[in-house]
């Protein structure tokens, strides 16, 4: 009976372990490729950035709801009361990102920022200013910026069904934490399309040398866009027979930069141009349909909501040693946006209607072919 026993427990774990190795995907530095010349954080996330949570919710409903909520939290602080130095840059306008005048008025970030669907934009602006007036300190705030950027999943997605509630952005903030961030089809990204496979949730992060300061520079990437696909320079879309003006290919991204670099708001502007450039390094063109918006946010210099002294003392990096920030972000970018498409999977909708994911093995052996595989 005890040897049964064992033989059934031995057989349990044997299936769980695989089942569970079937479900971990394995990134491109896994594959041996590297994508830049700095190297990551410790996860390579963006929540190598000390105090930066990320939250997500995913919706699978039936066959027909393919959507989520992605909260991305700076600090553990009460962010209303602790601004942070903050910039928004408009690649392309084609969006719906809530919050974008007053961040780029002040310079500052008040709240957290939620990524979801398209018209999901509205009721995850609601449920952010609910957690922010429910939290103490905030008894007597009458005025609030929620941040709240989108992309359209509605291929894949019953978008016009608005299956995305208040309870579902209030858990994904609640739910924020550090550590591993899961990618693919989760959060905001369950129903996104990329260059016409499978999209989703992509993060990446550099840590620059203490001779440059040390900082982290970590991405999030919510991809839903076209363009002529390119990993490591190889152009992947043109090999595998799908990209742009072949194929109807549109739609947005969202990327989001965090640092612990002490960056102005001028400066992190200037950062988030930068990371548009990690988009356009993967082939994204910024079609006429496409709303691509960064958001840059350092953590370094907390802004109190009020303060006895009219003036604010703090130091900020200068100009001349901002460059490494700036290549760190391009690289973060580039490689959260192919960490998406590594980890998506093939979906289909009761419609019929069905994205196929990245075929990795095929792409792995273009980029050996290429020589990028090391």
């Amino acid at each position: 009976m005890k040897t049964a026993s064992f033989l059934l427990l031995t057989t349990f774990c044997l299936i769980s372990s695989f089942t569970l190795m079937a479900q971990t995907s394995k990134r491109p530095r896994d594959y041996g490729i590297r994508l830049g010349v700095m190297p990551t954080g410790a996860l390579n996330a963006i929540t190598d950035v000390p105090g930066v949570r990320v939250g997500q919710v995913t919706l699978l409903e039936g066959q027909q709801v393919r959507t989520g909520v992605t909260a991305i939290l700076p600090h553990e602080g009460n962010l209303f009361q602790e601004k942070c130095q903050a910039a928004i840059y408009v690649g392309n306008g084609f969006g719906k990102l809530a919050g974008y005048t007053q961040v780029e008025e002040l310079g500052t970030l008040e709240t957290p920022i939620v990524l979801t669907n398209t018209l999901g934009v509205p009721t995850a602006a609601d449920a952010v200013i609910d957690y922010t007036l429910a939290q103490p300190g905030n008894e007597q705030v009458r005025s609030l910026n929620p941040v709240v950027g989108e992309t359209n999943d509605g291929g894949l997605n019953d978008i016009r069904s608005r299956p995305v509630t208040k309870p579902h952005v209030l858990e994904a903030i609640k739910k924020a934490k550090t550590g591993a961030v899961e990618e693919g089809n989760v959060g905001a990204g369950t129903g996104t399309v990329c260059f016409g496979f499978k999209g989703g949730i992509g993060t990446a992060s550099r840590k620059l040398p203490v001779s440059l300061g040390g900082y982290t520079v970590g991405v999030l990437v919510q991809t839903n866009f076209g363009g002529v696909l390119q990993i490591a320079g190889v152009p992947v879309g043109v090999e595998l027979g799908k990209f742009s003006f072949k194929e109807k290919l549109d739609g947005s991204c969202m990327m989001v930069v965090l640092t612990d670099a002490p960056l102005d708001a001028r400066n992190l502007k200037r950062l988030a141009k930068r990371a548009f450039m990690g988009m356009a390094r993967t082939g994204g063109i910024a079609s006429n349909g496409s709303g691509d918006y960064v958001i840059a946010v350092s953590t370094a210099n907390r802004v109190p909501n009020s303060s006895k002294s009219s003036v604010d003392e703090v130091k900020f990096l200068r100009n001349d040693d901002a460059s490494p920030c700036f290549m760190a972000a391009i690289e973060a970018t580039e490689e959260a946006i192919i960490n998406s498409l590594f980890a998506a999977r093939s979906m289909t909708t009761s419609n019929g209607y069905e994205i196929t994911q990245l075929p990795v093995e095929r792409v792995v052996e273009l980029l050996k072919k290429a020589g990028q595989v090391k």
